[in-house]
């Protein structure tokens, strides 16, 4: 059954709803335990039973972007003043190796929300991405906190301490993406990928502390770090239901007929010590999302954030 539809992806532009029950690709039909393949660069027709009814729909599958990280990518970012001047955004997937373009999106977006009181954070089905995450977490707190840490088999082997790792503290978003980039290559490539992640130090917002984050079991990797770094710091209350639990950083390469194999290549602590793979991050208050209640035109879990929101 589809839950999370991202605005601006292939399922929401084919027409794809929340509640929709997947019954074919194609002609194949598709039951538990199969799970669903949507190939890139593919135009598959699928059937779905929506309100006891089959229908058809034509899903369109750009090729991928970046064959080393294969994905179709839906709009980033996404804001709107609630009432009672509580500022939502939600970011589905943050695009790129160091996100520099999303980075700015997210800055716009926060921007726009600063007169805002409370702000809820949406990062249900969240997709994971690049270094963009240091940005969405740096708008959560106006100080320079340490975040988390990677660290490769090879460093955990030799031994380390972790506030002696090569700190990332800063996006280049001030500088053209060319110049940015090559600025952070020098810095940081062909180096052993362990990093110590910092948030950036930006500005006070009127809403820092009284912020909710939405979770749900599909919210993967960068979002369970944003999730992870705010319970840790009481940066924000997260409601929903706890996430995936996939936080493990990896790289691939091709096997060949249209395969990748896909290798993990570092491990992510929080400055805490906590690790989530295998196990995502609790919610503070638990709300599991009712397709009774969206079926009625109500989303449960928002509606549960700002009612959180209100008293945060």
């Amino acid at each position: 059954m589809v839950q999370d539809v991202h605005e601006g992806g292939p399922a929401e532009k084919a027409g794809l709803k929340p509640l929709d029950v997947l019954r074919q690709i194609d002609d194949a039909p598709i039951s538990p335990p199969d799970q669903p393949m949507f190939p890139m660069g593919t135009n598959p027709r699928i059937t779905v039973e929506r309100q006891s009814a089959a229908t058809q729909l034509d899903v369109k599958i750009p090729p991928p972007r970046s064959r080393k990280q294969p994905y179709s990518e839906p709009k980033a970012v996404v804001s709107s003043v609630l009432s009672d001047s509580i500022g939502y955004l939600k970011v589905s997937i943050l695009p790129g190796l160091l996100g520099l373009d999303v980075a700015r999106e997210m800055d716009a977006a926060v921007k726009g929300l600063a007169q805002c009181d409370r702000l809820i954070l949406d990062l249900r089905g969240h997709l994971g991405g690049g270094l963009g995450v240091l940005r969405l977490m740096s708008h959560l707190t106006p100080k320079k906190l340490p975040i988390g840490y990677t660290v490769s088999r090879k460093m955990a082997e030799h031994g380390f301490q972790k506030e002696n790792l090569k700190a990332v503290d800063r996006l280049p978003t001030d500088r053209p993406n060319f110049l940015a980039i090559a600025t952070m290559m020098l810095k940081y490539a062909r180096r052993d990928p362990s990093y110590l992640l910092i948030s950036e130090g930006l500005a006070d917002q009127k809403w820092h502390g009284h912020v909710v984050i939405l979770v749900n079991e599909h919210t993967v990797s960068a979002g369970e770090m944003v999730s992870a770094f705010a319970q840790e710091n009481q940066l924000a209350t997260i409601v929903g239901t706890e996430t995936a639990g996939r936080l493990i950083p990896g790289s691939g390469f091709k096997m060949g007929l249209g395969y990748m194999l896909i290798m993990p290549k570092a491990s992510y602590v929080t400055w805490h010590g906590n690790r989530f793979e295998g196990h995502g991050v609790e919610p503070d208050v638990a709300e599991p999302w009712s397709p009774r209640e969206y079926l009625a035109g109500r989303d449960n879990q928002l509606d549960a954030a700002m009612r959180v929101s209100r008293f945060a």
